[in-house]
């Protein structure tokens, strides 16, 4: 299975007045490291939607272990941990990307659409991009 860590320096405006990050912003996270795990398969955000695949988010959550507190430099882990026709599940491990303590755990899972929405078997209409994450996932 490949993992891609991506790096993030917290920024001043995603903390409370505590200098804690505000929870909504793991999700962001998440979407970050997922953008880069896509973009590191060769296959961008942009690259998929022009070859006419879509990625809506059906679920996601997350798991708080430990706070991070701003200007932290964290390692955000993102993996397949499912493949399906029609679907995807990804994982992620949020941590200090110094220490390695473990921030956050947390998953999403995406349905493969076409432009309008209509759910679509990624294998079908986009083998070469199937094949990319079916290797990533093994």
């Amino acid at each position: 299975m490949v993992k891609h860590e991506t790096r993030i320096r917290v920024q001043y405006y995603e903390t409370d007045a505590m200098g804690i990050v505000h929870h909504s912003n793991y999700i962001r996270y998440f979407e970050t490291a997922r953008t880069e795990f896509f973009r590191s398969r060769g296959y961008s955000y942009d690259r998929m939607e022009k070859s006419g695949v879509y990625m809506p988010v059906l679920t996601v959550s997350a798991e708080y272990k430990a706070a991070i507190l701003y200007d932290e430099e964290i390692s955000v882990i993102c993996w397949i941990e499912k493949l399906k026709g029609a679907s995807l599940s990804l994982g992620y491990e949020v941590r200090n990307a110094h220490t390695g303590e473990l921030h956050a755990k947390g998953t999403s899972s995406h349905g493969f659409t076409d432009l309008k929405l209509k759910p679509v078997r990624l294998k079908r209409v986009a083998p070469e991009i199937y094949g990319v994450l079916k290797a990533a996932a093994e």
